[in-house]
């Protein structure tokens, strides 16, 4: 606790809201899996995923996300997403994807790790 008393109300409001549109994109994405909604199926498939994996990929997906949720657990869901995004920029370059898409994820990692700094102290010191 003693890192959180540290910092700003400021940062540590910007770090929740960051945080908070970082969970609620990734569940949208992993319910629409879960769902197997027409556009989640036929994403996965252009990309090169078999379709009987999307169902897997919105399982690991929420449980990133769900991780990355809870305080506790937000460092291994935040490695989690980072790999997840990870493997999203892979895909995109082997698809030869225009480079806002190959970004995109990059930038959406960026953000993940920016609402963890922003409240913790001791991973702000290693910068």
């Amino acid at each position: 606790m003693e890192a959180a008393k540290k910092v700003s109300k400021g940062m540590l409001w910007t770090s929740y809201v960051l945080q908070g549109i970082v969970v609620l994109m990734f569940l949208m994405g992993a319910i629409t899996n879960l769902m197997q909604t027409e556009m989640a199926v036929e994403g996965a498939v252009s990309m090169g995923y078999p379709e009987g994996s999307v169902v897997y990929l919105g399982v690991v997906l929420l449980i990133a996300t769900v991780l990355y949720a809870i305080p506790k657990t937000m460092f291994i869901g935040a490695l989690l997403l980072t790999a997840w995004l990870g493997g999203a920029v892979a895909t995109h370059i082997i698809h030869g994807d225009p480079i806002g898409n190959t970004l995109f994820p990059v930038i959406f990692g960026i953000v993940v790790w920016a609402s963890i700094m922003l409240r913790n102290t001791q991973l702000r010191a290693l910068f």
